[in-house]
């Protein structure tokens, strides 16, 4: 039997994605905080009694990162043992003679678990800690141009949302879907002639045109089950979203 190393806390959401069961739920992890390499770097040193610096660990890391992050760019593949990474071009060409087109085609990263940290699964202790409050969540977002779940984002174009209590009604002005720029914290929202559907399990809109960079879903809304809110909830996707 695997000795338990680690704890993973979660709690169950309905299902909206299946519609074979109405009565199921979804496990949510619940995270304290997302880890920096600094942080990560000094806990191997406190917890893990790494033999060099925090520091000194940082920037070895940094420069392994930024290696490799050059090595994916010309093509190669990675596999670190804890993941591997590749080089992945999406779109269609519809000829034999057609060209790479930036307007068309996209090029992205695709990180998975290798085969180190999947040894690692058997000594994970899940600990269900019930059914979430009635909070609204955004479970999984589908960019229907190219269809990427939880990763790419194509401005123009419609954006499915799917979660619980997520429809955009109430009164208050700030309601509505944003998109939030992660290294500028501009809001970008989402015209109302843009909400293509607006129901509490999916939401549909046209994707604002944004700037290459990575973005932060967001949906303020004051609905609840058969009354509005008196103050809005905002509902964050735990995933960050990219326009090429």
């Amino acid at each position: 039997m695997a000795t338990i190393l680690h704890r993973i806390k979660a709690y169950l959401y309905d299902n909206v994605l299946t519609k074979d069961n109405p009565n199921d739920f979804t496990a949510r992890t619940t995270s304290e905080r997302s880890l920096n390499v600094q942080q990560i770097c000094q806990s191997a040193v406190g917890r893990g009694g790494a033999d060099i610096s925090a520091s000194a660990m940082e920037h070895a890391t940094e420069l392994f990162l930024k290696e490799m992050a050059y090595q994916l760019c010309d093509g190669y593949s990675i596999n670190t043992g804890y993941f591997t990474a590749n080089t992945t071009i999406r779109g269609v060409f519809d000829s034999p003679s057609e060209t790479f087109n930036k307007d068309k085609h996209s090029i992205i990263f695709q990180f998975n678990q290798g085969e180190k940290l999947r040894a690692e699964i058997p000594n994970i202790e899940v600990e269900i800690l019930g059914v979430a409050e009635s909070s609204a969540v955004i479970l999984q977002v589908t960019d229907v141009k190219s269809s990427s779940v939880n990763d790419l984002l194509t401005p123009g174009r419609n954006l499915k949302i799917a979660g619980s209590k997520i429809k955009v009604a109430g009164n208050d002005p700030f309601i509505g879907v944003f998109f939030v720029n992660v290294s500028t914290n501009l809001r970008t929202m989402v015209e109302e002639s843009d909400m293509v559907t607006n129901n509490p399990s999916e939401v549909m809109v046209v994707i604002p045109n944004l700037s290459a960079g990575t973005y932060r879903l967001e949906i303020v809304t004051q609905f609840t089950q058969g009354a509005l809110l008196k103050e809005p909830r905002t509902a964050i996707f735990d995933k960050l979203l990219m326009v090429l």
